[in-house]
């Protein structure tokens, strides 16, 4: 693949147009990134301090390690943990510019951004922008549940968990009480499991420290999953040990099971069970989000952009996609490559060195991925791993997670508190960050249901 690039790459001075936001003055070809999640940051290392000018936009000053979100959300850490600031991150980038703005829309025929804080000219343009909850057009369970996507979510979910759980101690009524002590996770992914694993060990060593009015098994904890096993992406193997360790913990696995309604009091299943709950966390699914201004016949299923084998989109020569939101679709890969970090990082990685071959009309191979393996964790000392060949559960496959996620956090400060934070954990089960700092309102609030209900509830049990 060569470049069909004909651009002058001579810049204008900062600020030629009114609204045009401000960039250093460069005579090498500008590439934006949008998003500054493990692709687009993959990207922007491997670009540093080449012959070309880098210009991240972000919504967030921060990138955040989404597969921590859950520790967070259940007071095992806190944000501060794992998020790094983009301008800590690029000190010493000198071809690096950060702009902390939203990216509106893309003018493709003339190379333009329109972003909230005006405007932006680019030679070639990657979006990195990641993905959203998806609630399926579900308007009632969106309006009432909280999703896990990022930090803010999680202290949402902290919040919310507290709150309801002094709530709870409070009220003389039952119906009330059973409904702020359920919490029901929709979605068997990795996010859902290790959710759900986390909230039943709080349930376990936190709750009778903490709340000794009421016994802990007052603390219900149900995953919804709408097929037939959990962490369908990974073996059969760990799928299996999976369900038998959280059913260790007393969570309650539905399987074959999807929530049809929520009201944001009582959940209602495709199979007409009804759970009480102020406590709704969707991990059920996640969509493409990006600007308009990409022509809607080149996005797929899951509202991802469709790219070649070059991650180039189809239609655009000088427009590219990376992560969560690219798919290449071809024979080997009908659906696209997992919505997974190893592979955003590995196409952010890959598109870093082949922009600066196609700068120069070089010729580049195209993407190819290389499946590392899967890791999920289950509470302490207990996750399943798939290595290739290699499948395993247990405390080896736990201290693997530990390893690498810790690995994998942006910054040796980050590192430091996280280790430290899991080490106290690992000798005490306690969970510091318990803290309201703020006060949790959910979108819409409803009346717990009436007793009659109550008899609904048993039988889910």
């Amino acid at each position: 693949m060569k470049s069909n690039s004909s651009h002058n790459y001579t810049m204008d001075s900062t600020c030629m147009v009114a609204d045009e936001i401000c960039l250093p003055d460069t005579k090498s070809p500008r590439v934006v990134v949008i998003g500054g999640g493990f692709a687009g940051l993959a990207l922007v290392e491997k670009l540093k301090n080449k012959e070309v000018q880098v210009v991240l936009f972000d919504k967030n000053n921060f990138h955040q390690f989404q597969p921590l979100l859950y520790q967070v959300a259940t007071s095992a850490l806190e944000p501060d943990s794992i998020v790094f600031p983009f301008r800590k991150q690029f000190n010493g980038y000198k071809n690096v510019v950060f702009r902390l703005a939203e990216v509106e829309e893309i003018k493709p025929s003339s190379n333009i951004l329109i972003t909230s804080k005006g405007r932006v000219y680019y030679d070639y343009l990657v979006l990195a922008t990641g993905t959203t909850t998806n609630f399926f057009g579900m308007d009632n369970v969106e309006s009432h549940s909280l999703g896990m996507k990022d930090i803010r979510d999680s202290l949402n979910i902290r919040h919310m968990m507290l709150q309801n759980l002094e709530q709870a101690a409070i009220t003389c009524d039952d119906d009330e009480r059973d409904a702020l002590t359920n919490f029901v996770i929709v979605g068997g992914g990795p996010a859902g499991v290790e959710m759900a694993g986390a909230l039943a060990e709080f349930r376990k060593y936190i709750l009778p420290k903490d709340y000794p009015e009421y016994p802990s098994s007052i603390m219900n904890i149900y995953l919804i999953e709408a097929i037939d096993e959990l962490l369908s992406t990974m073996s059969d193997k760990a799928s299996a040990k999976t369900l038998k360790y959280l059913e260790d913990l007393n969570v309650k696995v539905l399987l074959n099971e999807s929530v049809s309604d929520y009201d944001g009091s009582k959940v209602i299943t495709n199979c007409d069970k009804t759970i009480l709950t102020k406590n709704l966390i969707w991990t059920a699914g996640v969509k493409g989000q990006f600007p308009k201004g990409i022509d809607e016949k080149y996005v797929v299923k899951g509202n991802r952009i469709k790219t070649g084998s070059y991650l180039m989109v189809e239609g655009y020569e000088n427009i590219f996609a990376i992560g969560d939101i690219a798919a290449i679709i071809n024979k080997e890969t009908p659906k696209g490559h997992p919505q997974v970090a190893q592979a955003a990082i590995q196409q952010g990685k890959w598109l870093g060195n082949s922009l600066l071959k196609i700068i120069k009309n070089e010729s580049v191979k195209p993407f190819e991925y290389k499946d590392k393996g899967s890791l999920a964790t289950v509470g302490k000392r207990k996750a399943v791993a798939d290595l290739g060949k290699f499948k395993f559960a247990g405390y080896f496959a736990w201290l693997l997670w530990s390893i690498v996620h810790l690995m994998s956090i942006s910054g040796f400060r980050n590192r430091l508190m996280v280790g430290f934070n899991w080490a106290v954990s690992y000798f005490t089960y306690e969970k510091s960050n318990r803290l309201i700092i703020r006060n949790f309102k959910p979108k819409n609030s409803q009346t717990t249901p009436k007793k009659e209900n109550k008899e609904e509830v048993k039988n889910v049990n």
